[in-house]
């Protein structure tokens, strides 16, 4: 049986996405009797090497090989020589991977899919679940030709337990030409503070209905007191009232928090579709009829100017008394 790959960038470390990475693949690698084989581009951390020796069978180790900071073609290079007897290629859900995970399936040959939330062994085949119509339903499909080569959606798995086994290491020598055909202008890395939103246990976010920046003051106060992570619809991120990296739905980032309070949000299919696989949702709105309160456990029909606030004194009282 071919081995099942699971291909990590070493500068997001041993985070939530890449632990549900290797999960997804420990599952897929026992049902269909095949080896797990962690690739890790770039140079890897003592975290990183870790937690991942204790769970895979094979682990390939790329320092060294001008893959930190590389550009898109260098990497597709890399993973193209690292993954020919792959049967499975399994990415997170970051931006590069998703850019890598088709072009990756053509040069191999494979099949590939998006934003896959459950895979299912099928004999020879590969199905994968994700969401459609907005998430208003899901879809299995099957991918007919092997590499099957599918990006993750983040948290929708949960991290592999370690094991006794002793890993694999290898240092496989790429080989790979000295200069690629796209060159890397600048980078930008946006600072942030604090959970990333992908990883948050917790998640406030905001939309339309706070009417400005200003209220997102308010916003970042509530999630300070509550150790979560900010986020924000489409229209606020569209207004430039908060970055676009805070941006929650279909086209920015998918969350999966033990508790998303949207306040402010209307709940548009794009906007449910990031939430789908929150365990609770809170919402806070003044409109009764909103789509988002369909989605929500617990409901607040009320202004967030007056709901915020008392909601930010009960909570800190309750941390103070603790």
């Amino acid at each position: 049986m071919s081995d099942v790959v699971v291909c990590l960038h070493a500068a997001q470390g041993w985070d939530r996405a890449a632990q549900g990475v290797v999960g997804a693949g420990r599952e897929l690698a026992a049902a269909t009797s095949a080896k797990l084989r962690a690739v890790v581009l770039g140079t890897a951390s003592e975290p990183l090497v870790n937690g991942l020796a204790d769970r895979v069978d094979i682990l390939q180790l790329t320092d060294g090989q001008g893959l930190d900071n590389a550009d898109g073609e260098r990497l597709l290079a890399a993973l193209t020589v690292l993954c020919q007897n792959a049967g499975t290629v399994l990415l997170g859900s970051d931006v590069q991977s998703q850019e890598l995970a088709p072009r990756l399936a053509h040069r191999l040959g494979g099949s590939s899919m998006a934003d896959g939330v459950e895979l299912i062994a099928a004999g020879d085949l590969l199905r994968v679940r994700r969401a459609a119509y907005g998430g208003r339903a899901a879809a299995v499909y099957e991918l007919k030709r092997r590499p099957a080569v599918v990006w993750l959606r983040a948290r929708s798995f949960a991290p592999a337990p370690a094991r006794d086994e002793t890993v694999e290491l290898q240092r496989p020598v790429l080989n790979l030409a000295p200069k690629a055909s796209v060159r890397v202008v600048e980078r930008r890395v946006e600072k942030s503070d604090g959970v990333p939103l992908e990883e948050a246990a917790l998640v406030v976010s905001g939309g339309r209905g706070l009417g400005g920046p200003e209220p997102f003051e308010d916003l970042k106060k509530l999630a300070d007191v509550m150790g979560a992570a900010i986020g924000a619809s489409r229209v606020a991120c569209d207004e430039g009232w908060v970055p676009p990296s805070w941006q929650v739905g279909q086209t920015g980032k998918k969350v999966a928090p033990d508790l998303y309070l949207a306040i402010g949000i209307s709940g548009a299919a794009q906007h449910l579709l990031g939430i789908t696989d929150a365990k609770v949702v809170a919402a806070i709105n003044t409109d009764p009829d909103a789509p988002i309160l369909k989605q929500a456990s617990f409901a607040l029909i009320e202004d967030y100017k007056k709901a915020v606030p008392a909601l930010i004194e009960k909570l800190a009282a309750l941390r103070s008394d603790s």
